[in-house]
């Protein structure tokens, strides 16, 4: 029987899923991950998936999710519609809010402090749940866009890594989608009508993350192997995977 091309973009999404997190061994039996759960596609991709994987016989994982909702932002986000997404893959969600003034550190971007106070909210959630893991739906052209960028402005070769352990708290960050492209996951995000958040943030023009992107979108249409090229690259520098 011929697959349909739904089918077969779900299959493509599941073995690209499955591979990163076999490869970078990302899950093992006993953990329980937090899901950042922003609402975008990535993010509600990433739980579904890990939910498909939760329910596999080993290894056995458990899974909560965070949608850190920034007060001082214009970020409209629907939480009833991502609690409704959540019970009806039984997954646990949790709400919290945060803000932070751009005002008290002139040195760093309203972006940085944004993700920044994101991040110690998931980590202090994470804690007092008891997780050991935190997933992040970072796809594979994010960890490339984040080469580029760290290339371009910091003079480093380095990224997102798919696993880091932490040197200062006992949880490490995961990045399940690490293999996945952003195409399929737009392409999946259709197939499964996925709700958009309202968004109109005052400081995303100020982001050099849109305009790397299209750097890579013309490096890509030069050389269409240009994206395995880059991630070969960071497996021959072992900087995928990042232990103190």
């Amino acid at each position: 029987m011929k697959l349909t091309e739904e089918q077969l973009l779900e299959r493509r999404i599941w073995k690209h899923f499955n591979k990163g997190v076999t490869q970078y061994g990302l899950l093992q039996d006993g953990d329980h991950i937090l899901i950042g759960l922003s609402g975008g596609k990535d993010s509600l991709a990433l739980l579904e998936f890990m939910v498909k994987r939760a329910n596999i016989h080993r290894p056995q994982i458990r899974l909560s999710a965070l949608h850190v909702r920034m007060t001082n932002i214009a970020y409209e986000s629907d939480t009833s519609y991502l609690k409704d997404f959540c019970a009806n893959l039984g997954v646990p969600l949790i709400i919290k809010e945060t803000a932070f003034d751009p005002s008290t550190d002139k040195r760093k971007s309203p972006c940085f402090l944004c993700s920044w106070n994101r991040r110690k909210t998931l980590f202090t959630v994470a804690q007092d749940l008891g997780c050991n893991k935190i997933a992040l739906g970072h796809h594979q052209d994010d960890i490339i866009h984040t080469t580029l960028l760290n290339l371009s402005f910091q003079g480093q070769f380095s990224t997102m890594p798919a696993l880091l352990e932490m040197r200062k708290f006992p949880i490490t960050i995961i990045r399940p989608l690490c293999l996945v492209h952003e195409c399929d996951l737009t392409a999946w995000s259709a197939v499964r009508a996925y709700q958009k958040q309202k968004k109109s943030c005052p400081y995303e023009s100020d982001s050099h993350r849109t305009d790397m992107k299209n750097v890579f979108e013309t490096i890509e249409r030069m050389n269409p192997e240009a994206r395995h090229s880059f991630w070969n690259a960071l497996e021959q520098e072992d900087k995928l995977i990042e232990r103190p």
